[in-house]
């Protein structure tokens, strides 16, 4: 009988795990191994080395919070606020999403000290920041605005993650309904 080998997914899974719980360095193949309950042999029948592990990680990362964002996005085919309104629910509550903030929060940390990840999040923002001008752009006729307007949801989506700040009893979900109707507000 033949022994089933574990997916390549699950090697990738486990390592933006322990990414997102330790950093880079947390990437190691042994302990990936040991986390899935297998030996580390079936590592090398899907990746040459670690760093092809991690490029792996980095693709999937990558694809899922752009091309993948952007799919569900558009299956609402509504007018840009509804679409808009859907993406802030999708970054918001990662309904969906393989890959959670913290792994992105991890991949940011990652970009701090290897140029080549940093290369990968300028590419991914920039991806992202575009999306958001081509719905802002929709109903806001304003450069500056359109601008301003995708600064401030891109920034909420990021900062939000390291604000300790205790909060009124409505909470955070309260805040982003407030601020995305009032991203969504015409120009004045």
């Amino acid at each position: 009988m033949a022994v089933a080998r574990t997916p390549r997914h699950k090697w990738i899974d486990e390592g933006l795990r322990a990414l997102a719980a330790g950093g880079p360095d947390a990437v190691q193949i042994e302990a990936l191994a040991k986390a899935l309950g297998v030996s580390k042999g079936g590592f090398y029948g899907y990746f040459a080395d670690r760093p092809a592990l991690l490029e792996e990680m980095l693709d999937r990362w990558e694809r899922e919070v752009t091309e993948d964002v952007e799919t569900r996005v558009e299956e609402v085919g509504d007018d840009a606020k509804d679409r808009l309104r859907r993406l802030f629910t999708i970054v918001d509550s990662g309904d969906g999403l393989d890959t959670d903030v913290t792994t992105g929060l991890a991949i940011r940390d990652w970009a701090r000290r290897d140029p080549a990840v940093a290369a990968r999040v300028r590419r991914v923002d920039n991806r992202q920041m575009e999306y958001l001008r081509s719905l802002f752009r929709a109903f806001c006729p304003d450069e500056d605005e359109v601008e301003a307007r995708c600064v401030i949801a891109f920034s909420l989506y990021i900062a939000d993650q390291f604000l300790f700040a205790d909060r009124d009893e409505r909470g955070r979900a309260h805040v982003h309904e407030l601020t995305t109707r009032w991203l969504l507000e015409p120009p004045r």
